[in-house]
């Protein structure tokens, strides 16, 4: 079986369904044998934040020699990221057997439930496998939407559920209030269990998560980063000093100091229970973590910052490195954004901190078309918009318009991030060939 093909079998799937719960999903876990029960994990729900926080748990516990499985999503540049085993992605031989125990478990579940199987449950029943049947001693598992019915929370009481930023997204099926999303994602918190609260919060998220937290007799910890000072930032991140421990965050911006913080809570959390974290492993899973496509920065002249957050609340921390990293310079921006997003939000938002805009439908068929992407900037107060046929078109006319000592943001979709990371580093790879010929 291919690698596509093995793809197929799990994403040709319905994305929704119209009846919420968790029956479908259980079913699908009792028919691969119950993975879940097999593994310990610690459980991240949130709407901005999840990956940073995904990201710096696991690199921790491998620095700390656990063997340790990773789940995120969506993927940037191949499917295969959303399932890692000590940071490696799952092998296409590997993907295979998942896929192939999967398709037998769905046949069982919908036999027994009466409903499909969504690309989700599909994908996360089969991460959950592969974990389970090589040998993970933890999972770091981040949640798809929500938290109360996605499929991830199929899982028993994890070592930590651990809630990041909460704000307005997927307000179709959440709700279209914060302290109604904010109930959703509070869902991870299990009866006996441990939650750590990344901080500030809304007050409606803070008093949900409390309500939750109280009626599963479970204990509720904000990360308040009181024990946290930053004593230097920049593009390429932050040194940090957690109690008397120097540590080095390698991503930009206040948001990412704040989501380190959370980690940092949740290892307090986890050496209450037992469970072995060195001062050591903290500071070399830090000091390695890496996300791409999140403040991702491409030195050069001019420099590019790839960033592929989507909602609002990601807009505001991208205006906010922006503000801080190249304030006094000429920022042009590759923009491409998915129909369904709140795009006109987003726009406002972002709009103030670019000289240019050069509008670009990312490579999906939910992509809001160029043109379109260009007139809802120009609603915004925008005159300088340009939509463009492609990505490497966009990039040309940025570097361009802002010349070598401005700078490009690229931003608006993952889809249109993982375009731009694979044209950028192919870029990188032909010019270090040059100089090294």
């Amino acid at each position: 079986m291919t690698e596509q093909e093995s793809i197929h079998l799990l994403t040709d799937r319905p994305r929704f369904r119209r009846e919420p719960g968790l029956a479908v999903m259980r079913s699908l876990l009792a028919a691969l044998g119950h993975p879940e029960r097999k593994t310990a994990f610690v459980h991240v729900a949130g709407t901005n934040g999840k990956g940073t926080i995904c990201t710096l748990l696991d690199s921790v516990f491998r620095a700390q020699g656990l063997k340790t499985g990773l789940y995120t999503s969506p993927h940037v540049m191949n499917f295969r990221e959303r399932m890692r085993i000590d940071g490696e992605m799952i092998p296409p031989d590997a993907l295979a057997q998942a896929a192939l125990a999967l398709e037998a478990a769905a046949k069982t579940a919908e036999a027994e439930t009466g409903l499909h199987v969504t690309e989700f449950e599909a994908i996360t029943a089969a991460a959950l496998w592969w974990f389970a049947h090589s040998g993970c001693e933890v999972v770091v598992l981040e949640v798809g939407m929500g938290g109360r019915f996605d499929a991830t929370n199929a899982i028993p009481t994890p070592l930590a559920a651990v809630v990041a930023s909460v704000s307005l997204d997927h307000t179709a099926v959440l709700g279209d209030t914060v302290g109604r999303i904010a109930y959703e994602k509070a869902g991870i918190i299990k009866p006996d269990g441990d939650a750590i609260l990344y901080m500030p919060q809304s007050p409606e998220t803070i008093e949900a998560m409390q309500r939750v937290a109280r009626e599963q007799n479970a204990r509720l910890y904000p990360a308040d980063g009181n024990n946290l000072r930053v004593l230097e930032s920049s593009l390429s991140g932050s040194r940090l000093l957690w109690r008397d421990l120097p540590l080095f965050l390698p991503f930009a911006g206040e948001h990412q100091v704040r989501n380190a913080a959370a980690v940092l809570k949740t290892i307090e959390v986890l050496r209450g229970k037992g469970f072995a974290v060195s001062d050591e492993a903290v500071q070399n899973g830090f000091a390695r973590a890496f996300i791409p496509a999140r403040m991702e920065f491409f030195p050069g002249s001019p420099p590019v910052l790839l960033d592929g957050g989507h909602n609002p609340a990601c807009a505001q921390a991208l205006a906010a490195v922006v503000r801080q990293y190249f304030d006094g310079k000429t920022v042009a921006a590759v923009l491409g954004i998915l129909a369904e997003k709140d795009s006109h939000r987003v726009l406002e938002i972002l709009a103030p901190y670019f000289e240019a805009v050069f509008a670009v439908a990312p490579d999906s068929p939910r992509a809001l078309p160029a043109e379109e992407l260009a007139r809802q900037v120009e609603e915004v107060g925008f005159s300088r918009v340009f939509a463009q046929e492609n990505f490497w078109q966009a990039l040309k006319n940025a570097r361009d318009f802002c010349g070598p000592d401005g700078a490009v943001v690229v931003c608006g979709s993952f889809y249109l991030a993982g375009e731009a990371r694979s044209a950028l580093l192919k870029e990188k790879s032909n010019e270090n060939e040059v100089s090294s010929d």
